[in-house]
């Protein structure tokens, strides 16, 4: 873990990004939020129809995918200006859709950005970052395959002359319905690379990709929903890879470190709706001859929200932080998703309770807050999982 020297802390952003953040966070409140309660945001998140209207609501007042690099139209902000922003963003669980700041396509701008060849970029890249179309990211496999542990991978990619023909099944394909292209993990089968991990870009749709179903989840704040992908026969040219045969794995977390902390930053901005709207109930609710507020058992959860918002931001801006200075920072990434993702569901779940029965409905946007951060604490790596990695770093004396 890197040491900070106390005369390199600063906490104040340049002017441009909290501008930036300020205007995010007034398109989302003023534009956004009223989309909420729209049909077209249904169990398997917003529609294509809809993603796209509010894309163009966002490039109206100038707010579309500031991450992107200025290339593409964006500001190319940092991961610092990234905490500010994607957090503004958060405010609506639509807001990261509207702004194009969404998984995983976020993630997969940075990868494609950081590893992808020119033509790559031209082909895949440059539509992606300018909200043409959408992706996926195909690692997750059903029946004891990648997951948690990626080295299980079972879908192979064998070279069969001039291509590369790829078998087996993803599943939890963040995304996939409607997706312009996906990028694949595949393991070699045969050769100097056997067994290695590699990446591939394929368009979409494409007759050997089945998309066997989309599953029904506990959230619903992704394009696409979350899909059982089969890939049958899957014929690509041998430049379809991306990168280096067999640097699947070291490419997985050039994406994986910055687009967990983006996770972190998105969410962190719903936690924080959360607590706004039950801080105004706590105010207005009178029970027992008071405000609910006025007693113990609701303001002390309102503090601990509070407690629990501060730390996971300050988590959040160290390890934005490091990464701008180009540190790998996969241990603070690790413990800031652990950290964050368990702060903001406790936060969701204590706004649900003061809200009480008015909370487990949908007359407020916190019942989706809450479900939508439960589902939080298991993808991008569950929390045993990075408590794991880290605690045998400590053992081993290397942290």
């Amino acid at each position: 873990m890197t040491a900070t020297k106390i005369n390199d802390l600063n906490f104040t952003p340049p002017a441009a990004v909290t501008d930036l953040a300020a205007k995010v966070k007034a398109f989302v409140k003023e534009k956004v939020v009223p989309y909420e309660t729209d049909p077209r945001w249904g169990a398997h998140g917003p529609s294509e129809e809809l993603r796209i209207e509010l894309n163009d609501l966002a490039r109206a007042v100038g707010v579309f995918a500031p991450q992107v690099p200025k290339e593409y139209g964006g500001v190319g902000l940092s991961q610092v200006g990234r905490a500010y922003v994607f957090e503004a963003a958060g405010y609506s669980i639509l807001g990261p859709t509207a702004i194009h700041c969404a998984s995983p396509d976020e993630g997969n701008i940075h990868l494609l950005d950081v590893v992808a060849r020119p033509d790559q970029r031209e082909h895949f890249l440059q539509p992606l970052a300018t909200g043409k179309y959408r992706s996926c990211f195909c690692m997750t496999e059903p029946g004891g395959g990648a997951g948690s542990d990626p080295s299980l991978m079972k879908t192979t990619a064998r070279l069969d002359g001039n291509e590369w023909v790829i078998n087996g099944r993803k599943w939890l394909i963040t995304g996939a319905g409607g997706a312009g292209f996906a990028i694949v993990m595949a393991k070699i089968d045969g050769g100097e690379h056997d067994g290695k991990a590699t990446m591939f870009l394929v368009d979409m749709p494409n007759p050997a990709i089945k998309h066997e179903r989309t599953l029904d989840t506990i959230d619903s704040s992704f394009t696409g929903g979350h899909a059982v992908l089969n890939f049958d026969n899957l014929r690509l040219p041998a430049e379809a890879v991306l990168g280096e045969i067999g640097k699947g794995f070291r490419y997985a977390q050039v994406r994986l470190a910055p687009a967990r902390l983006s996770h972190c930053m998105r969410w962190l901005g719903s936690a924080g709706r959360a607590q706004e709207i039950a801080t105004e109930y706590a105010r207005e609710r009178v029970a027992f001859g008071k405000r609910i507020g006025e007693h113990q058992g609701v303001s002390f959860m309102l503090a601990d929200n509070m407690m629990d918002i501060h730390m996971a931001r300050l988590a959040i801006w160290h390890t934005a932080w490091l990464l701008d200075q180009g540190e790998r920072a996969s241990n603070e990434s690790s413990l800031s998703k652990v950290v964050c993702s368990e702060a903001i569901a406790r936060v969701a779940d204590r706004c649900l309770q003061i809200l009480g029965g008015m909370g487990i409905t949908r007359d407020t946007v916190v019942e989706r807050i809450f479900r939508d951060t439960r589902a939080f604490r298991i993808y991008d790596g569950p929390s045993e999982v990075h408590r794991a990695v880290l605690g045998e770093r400590i053992v081993k004396g290397a942290l």
